[in-house]
């Protein structure tokens, strides 16, 4: 397989090792010693050694979420999924991915979003016309919001009304480009997909990002691919907390909380406290065992398109975490996570967007 020197390192190092095998919310799930990262490197080092064809290992490589807790808890450097990403993109190129995943990234390059949607709900359709008219603030919701999640979007919408912000919402939202770099990574079209997104965000002085995977995405990868915006870029999240600080959003809930950090504010961009002065105004906060930078992802979206029983087994462990320590109600910052919660049928914890809280919802 054609790889990195450096990823061939990484990989060398990682297959023998089990210093994340705990950390792994995936193989957490499914208790599988195949779904862990060192599992991962082994399979990947047995295909550069000849020894196995690069589509028996394909199914493992799509089950990791890329959340980055065995690069967190790695205190040697290695990065497993520096090579879990190469490994896609080599797929990619040599035609190898699973048929799923090509159905997915044809979904990419065809509709925008890896679920094929074309047609949003008519409470978000109705919302966005509202704020048509261009302004210097861009709010980009993200294709998981806009088609899997719409009545998330429309209250995201609502809580930025509501705190009397102007701010610009487009009805044909182009992609990130942060779905195809999951799926295929630094590939050519995800580098045309963000580069078309760039210059959107171009024609305005802030863009906001609902879905902490665009923040991550813009913010970080965009660089790494060779991609700019001339625009400010910023969280969904530290908007709020701006807001907050300013007294245009207050209002106490009575509820006790904990907060669920989604991996790309907390370790990838190092964003942790805003969230919690959010909350900290509209309840009472306490904290989960692994919070912050330690954080334990709950799940998303678009493994749940693939994987589905693994993603409600993910989410079934988070609650779990919740409730282990005798808390009700747990709020999340990012809307792949907080469907990946609501999937799970239970009634013992409250599941809570930002938003949800804000309005009282």
């Amino acid at each position: 397989m054609n790889m990195s020197e450096k990823s061939k390192a990484h990989v060398d190092a990682c297959r023998f090792c089990w210093m994340c095998h705990h950390i792994c919310p995936i193989g957490n799930a499914t208790g599988h010693e195949r779904s862990t990262p060192r599992a991962r490197a082994l399979g990947i080092s047995m295909v550069n050694r000849g020894a196995i064809e690069l589509e028996e290992i394909m199914d493992n490589i799509y089950e990791c979420g890329g959340c980055g807790g065995c690069v967190r808890e790695c205190v040697t450097g290695w990065d497993p999924v520096m090579f879990t990403k190469e490994t896609r993109l080599e797929a990619a190129l040599e035609d190898k991915l699973p048929s799923y995943i090509n159905t997915m990234v044809d979904n990419c390059l065809e509709s925008g979003n890896a679920y094929g949607k074309t047609a949003l709900c008519a409470r978000l359709s109705e919302a966005i016309a509202k704020h048509a008219a261009v302004t210097d603030t861009l709010l980009y919701l993200g294709v998981d919001a806009r088609y899997m999640a719409c009545e998330q979007a429309v209250k995201a919408i609502s809580v930025l009304e509501k705190a009397g912000v102007a701010f610009t919402v487009l009805a044909d939202e182009l992609p990130t480009g942060a779905q195809l770099d999951f799926l295929i990574g630094a590939a050519e079209e995800t580098k045309e997909q963000m580069a078309a997104a760039a210059k959107v965000m171009d024609g305005y002085k802030t863009v906001i990002f609902y879905d902490p995977a665009d923040a991550k995405t813009v913010k970080q990868t965009y660089g790494a691919y060779g991609v700019e915006t001339a625009a400010k870029t910023v969280t969904y999240t530290s908007v709020l907390a701006d807001l907050v600080k300013a007294g245009k959003l207050a209002g106490k809930s009575g509820k006790t909380v904990v907060y669920q950090d989604p991996f790309q504010l907390a370790r990838d961009l190092e964003e942790t406290e805003e969230a919690r002065e959010v909350i900290s105004a509209f309840a009472t906060l306490h904290e989960l065992h692994l919070n912050r930078v330690e954080t334990v992802w709950a799940g998303n979206i678009l493994m749940a398109q693939y994987i589905p029983d693994v993603m409600k087994k993910v989410a079934q462990r988070r609650l779990f975490n919740v409730k282990s320590i005798g808390e009700k109600a747990i709020v999340t910052a990012s809307v792949s996570e907080y469907v990946s919660l609501k999937s799970v049928e239970q009634n013992e914890v409250e599941i809570l967007s930002l938003e949800d809280l804000i309005l009282g919802e």
